[in-house]
């Protein structure tokens, strides 16, 4: 197979769809490797370093679009890219198509197939092609949030770990996945007072188990979540369902409760959001403010740190990418937990969850 992977142009992107070394896997595999110039430069890898071992480097993202049979990337295809899909292409990347409707017709009217890392499951109904860019963008999320907590970086003025006498900040996350578990490891690192909140009991158990006393974890009830929300400092949205757009837990009409430049991170912008008044910003400009509240919701967090977030990406997607590579898409058939992936296919919506969720706004019939 033709496996084409094109340099990411979203705001602020340096990640790379296939390093060096996966690049390497697939070429002694007997497959065919096309990369777009520089695409590697955010991670450090120079397009010699592709070249070495096999890979075909080539100048635009035409080249790659036109001869590829599978088109491996990290973020969702922009306009100009899925225009250039084919009909019958592979398309292998992250999507969050629930929050993008846009993008969900573009693909529908390339009649490609298009296979999102973020619902690929696994035999216990995790998602392991999402759990490193959720470790990734959980413990930035403490380190951005801290940041603005800084009166120069428009937030209370608060240092996060307090100091001798002085208590530090009040730090709640919403949500006890992956994004959650690695915020609360930061957060507590530092020694912030730390909240977790959940709906499922059993992943509560498992939160006090290995946090001990070191946070408290609440079940997710509007009462008491909103009783703790009005004294936070830092609040972290980290609420996932595969596929699904995000629920929607602080409403527009309860941030004047809240403190005046308290800091809100939004990690699951990119399903949409879990605050009402969420809405995707870039690296550039990171903030807004919502009824004196900071918003952070930068869509793409883990592209700040290409290298580490590009090769943790390729330990998880190599064996896929091979899979794929090497029985198109039968591999789909062969394995059940891969056809989790399948979102787009012959202009149609294929994943329940993404389907329910852009019912309003795409025709996916």
């Amino acid at each position: 197979m033709i496996i084409g992977v094109p340099k990411e142009i979203k705001p602020s992107e340096y990640r790379v769809g296939i390093t060096p070394s996966t690049a390497s896997r697939l070429i002694e595999e007997n497959h065919t490797v096309l990369v777009q110039k520089n695409s590697g430069e955010g991670i450090g890898a120079t397009d010699d370093d592709y070249v070495k071992v096999g890979v075909n480097v080539v100048d635009g993202p035409e080249e790659i679009f036109k001869n590829s049979n599978m088109i491996v990337k990290v973020k969702e295809p922009q306009e100009s890219e899925w225009k250039m899909l084919k009909e019958e292409q592979i398309l292998f990347t992250y999507l969050h198509l629930a929050a993008d409707p846009k993008q969900a017709k573009g693909l529908m009217d390339a009649k490609c197939h298009a296979i999102a890392y973020e619902t690929i499951t696994d035999n216990k109904g995790a998602l392991p092609l999402l759990a490193p860019m959720s470790e990734i963008a959980g413990r930035l999320a403490v380190f951005e949030g801290a940041y603005h907590l800084k009166k120069t970086c428009g937030g209370p003025g608060s240092l996060i770990s307090g100091v001798p006498g002085v208590k530090p900040a009040r730090v709640i996350i919403l949500g006890g996945g992956m994004v959650g578990t690695n915020a609360a490891q930061m957060a507590i690192g530092v020694g912030a007072d730390v909240t977790i909140f959940d709906k499922s009991i059993e992943r509560l158990r498992y939160l006090n188990d290995i946090f001990g006393n070191s946070a408290k974890v609440l079940y997710s009830e509007p009462l008491e979540l909103k009783s703790q929300l009005v004294d936070a400092d830092l609040v972290i949205g980290a609420v996932l369902i595969p596929g699904a757009s995000a629920p929607k837990l602080i409403e527009k009409s309860f941030l004047s409760k809240m403190k005046n430049n308290s800091v809100l991170v939004d990690v699951a912008i990119d399903q949409g959001g879990c605050f009402e008044t969420s809405k995707p910003t870039t690296h550039q400009n990171p903030i807004y403010y919502e009824d004196g509240v900071l918003h952070y919701c930068v869509a793409n967090m883990p592209g700040s740190v290409p290298k580490t977030a590009s090769y943790a990406l390729n330990n998880v997607t190599a064996n896929y990418i091979s899979k794929i590579a090497s029985l198109g898409l039968e591999a789909l058939e062969q394995d059940q937990n891969l056809a989790m992936g399948l979102n787009v296919s012959k202009g149609q919506i294929t994943h329940s969850a993404v389907k329910e969720a852009l019912l309003e706004t795409v025709s996916c019939s």
